[in-house]
């Protein structure tokens, strides 16, 4: 695997799909240091929010994936309120995965000091816009398939927010109109990036469960429940971290692809400021 870098990360170039996902996971484990922390404490918070609603409908570890028979509407809920909270967590990580992936194609090294700074960072639009995308996500979860519109529609919304400054509602409606182009390319990738991932979680979280408790290494039902959580927040740290990568990958090679943002690069000078990222107009 090539070192990761501002050339490896982000060469300036259309990329294939292969080297989308590298190039996510090449800007994660650059930023891992700053990326991780932060997921992780959003991971954990989402644990806590959706454990009461888990223990009213006694949906206990580890069939927290599996539908409650005795109460589908209240599962249903669970799994839409899940959605939204994850949505959520993936815009806010947005941002500084956003600021990095900018950084990166500039040919600047970002520090953590650099991606989590107030100052040009427009964190309070961020979790305005972090909370309505939940919000949008909560409703569409309830009507099943409409999640997928909603997921693949609302990848770029912290990119366009951060980079391209535009303002917040415009977020919007560009993140949306980038997936679409290129007979809906954007849109399919990030649909594609969140199945990849929630088959890894899935597949990490239930067979560390398992393992622990044929070892006999969790006794009890509050052991049970704490070590669930505590999994499914780990899993989620890395899968969350990694989506908000590609969000951000994605959104700027959807610029080169479809708006010639390497075109317009290649004019700027060779210190250019994130600026140079915004769009005109």
């Amino acid at each position: 695997m090539p070192e990761a870098g501002p050339t490896a990360v982000l060469p300036g170039r259309p990329l294939t799909v292969g080297e989308l996902l590298d190039s996510a996971v090449l800007l994660l484990r650059h930023h891992a240091s700053t990326l991780l922390p932060l997921a992780a404490v959003l991971a954990v918070g989402e644990q806590l929010l959706l454990l009461p609603l888990r223990a009213t409908l006694g949906v206990g570890p580890p069939l927290w994936w599996l539908p409650n028979l005795n109460n589908l509407g209240g599962f249903w809920l669970l799994l839409a309120l899940g959605a939204a909270t994850e949505a959520t967590i993936v815009v806010l990580l947005g941002n500084p995965a956003a600021r990095a992936a900018g950084g990166a194609l500039l040919g600047h090294r970002r520090t953590a000091r650099h991606l989590v700074r107030p100052t040009g960072g427009r964190w309070g639009a961020t979790l305005l816009l972090a909370l309505l995308v939940g919000a949008v996500m909560l409703f569409l979860s309830l009507f099943g398939p409409a999640w997928f519109v909603g997921w693949a529609l609302l990848g770029a919304v912290a990119p366009a927010l951060v980079l391209d400054r535009v303002v917040p509602l415009r977020a919007l409606t560009r993140s949306a109109s980038l997936a679409l182009r290129v007979e809906g390319r954007a849109a399919a990738l990030r649909t594609l990036g969140y199945l990849v991932w929630w088959i890894i979680r899935v597949g990490l979280g239930w067979g560390m469960f398992i393992g622990l408790s044929t070892l006999g290494l969790i006794e009890g039902e509050g052991a049970l429940v704490v070590t669930a959580a505590l999994l499914w927040a780990a899993v989620n740290t890395v899968a969350y971290a990694a989506l908000a990568c590609l969000d951000a990958v994605l959104h700027l090679e959807t610029r080169i692809r479809t708006e010639g943002l390497d075109i317009h690069l290649s004019r700027q000078p060779a210190d250019a400021t994130p600026t140079a990222l915004a769009v005109r107009g």
